[in-house]
C-alpha cells in the first residue's frame, strides 16, 4: 500500500468517473478507450502540462505544491474528504504510534457508563471498540463474546453473518460506509502497520470488502443514520453523532445514538434498556 501506489490509483479512479460532459469538453460521439476523462484532457482543465500530470498519477511528481494539488482537485470535482485525502497521499504525514491497548481515562469510562438509554461507544483508530455500555452490546453486537482481535466495527460489518442480517438492506450503505472510512484513515496514517494488516486481513476474507476497496472512496465518519432490524424490538432508526477526542491521541471518538423523542425506536430503546442481560466493557472489568 506505497502511497505512491495509491496516489495514482485514486487520480485513475476519480478522472474515470468523470464524463467529458461533465466537466464541459466536447466528446464528438467518438468511441473513447478509457473510461472518464482523458489524462490530457485532465491536465487542460487542471492548467499543467500532460507530462506533470502523468507523472503525478505514476507518483513520480515530487514536492507537487499544494497549489497544484488544489487545481487538480477541482478539475476532479474532488469534494473536502477527497480533497484532503488526495493531499495526503502526495505528501504523506507521518503521526505518532498509538499505544497498544489504548489508554482509557477513568472520567472517560465514567461518562460512557451514565448513558442508559441510549447506545454509546469508544472507538480506536482502527475502528476498535475500546469501551462500550450496555445498550450498545443489545443493539448491535454482544461484544463481550467477540474475540478481542475482532472487536472492530470493520470484522463485524464485513465478516459477521448475525450482525450483517441485523442490518438488513442498509448493509451495503453500512458497508460503503465502513470502506471509505478505512480509506480515509489509510491516507491519514499510511505507514500504519496494524492498519494495513486490517485491511489485508477484510480483502481476503471479504470479496465484497475487496471489490469496494477497489473504488477508493474516502470519507470521514461525523454523522449518520443507522437502522437494525433487531430481533427482539423490531426496526430501529438511530442518528448518529460522532465526537472526537482531541485529548486522547490512542482513541479516535465517542460514538452517540439518539432516537427521535416519542418515535417506536425510542420506546424500543426503552424496553431494551429495562430487560437486557447484556454486558458492557465496564461489566467485564
Amino acid at each position: 500500500m506505497a502511497s505512491t501506489t495509491e496516489l495514482g490509483e485514486f487520480l485513475r479512479s476519480r478522472r474515470a468517473r468523470l464524463r467529458p460532459e461533465d466537466v464541459g469538453i466536447p466528446s464528438y460521439g467518438t468511441r473513447r478507450r478509457v473510461p472518464g476523462l482523458r489524462r490530457e484532457e485532465l491536465a487542460q482543465l487542471a492548467g499543467v502540462s500532460v507530462a506533470y500530470y502523468i507523472r503525478l498519477e505514476q507518483g513520480t511528481a515530487g514536492g507537487v505544491s499544494a497549489e497544484v494539488l488544489d487545481a487538480v482537485s477541482a478539475a476532479l470535482r474532488l469534494d473536502g474528504d477527497e480533497r484532503a485525502h488526495l493531499h495526503r497521499l502526495a505528501h504523506p504525514p507521518r503521526r505518532a504510534p498509538v499505544a497498544e491497548p489504548p489508554r482509557l481515562r477513568t472520567p472517560l469510562r465514567h461518562l460512557l457508563d451514565s448513558i442508559t438509554h441510549a447506545p454509546a461507544y469508544i472507538v480506536g483508530h482502527y475502528t476498535n471498540v475500546v469501551a462500550w455500555n450496555r445498550l450498545t452490546a443489545a443493539v448491535f453486537v454482544d461484544l463481550a463474546n467477540v474475540p478481542p482481535d475482532e472487536r472492530t466495527w470493520s470484522h463485524q460489518i464485513h465478516l459477521n453473518a448475525e450482525y450483517r442480517a441485523r442490518l438488513g438492506g442498509n448493509w451495503p450503505v453500512v458497508a460503503r460506509r465502513n470502506v471509505a472510512y478505512l480509506r480515509f484513515r489509510a491516507g491519514q496514517d499510511p505507514d500504519d502497520p496494524r492498519l494495513h494488516t486490517l485491511i489485508d486481513c477484510l480483502r481476503e476474507r471479504a470479496p465484497e470488502f475487496a471489490a469496494m476497496w477497489s473504488d477508493h472512496h474516502v470519507t470521514d465518519l461525523t454523522h449518520g443514520e443507522a437502522r437494525i432490524d433487531h430481533p427482539q424490538v423490531g426496526r430501529l432508526v438511530l442518528p448518529f453523532e460522532t465526537l472526537h477526542l482531541p485529548g486522547d491521541p490512542d482513541l479516535s471518538r465517542l460514538m452517540l445514538y439518539a432516537a427521535e423523542p416519542g418515535s417506536p425506536s425510542e420506546a424500543a430503546l426503552k424496553k431494551l434498556a429495562e430487560t437486557s442481560t447484556h454486558l458492557s466493557s465496564a461489566d467485564l472489568a
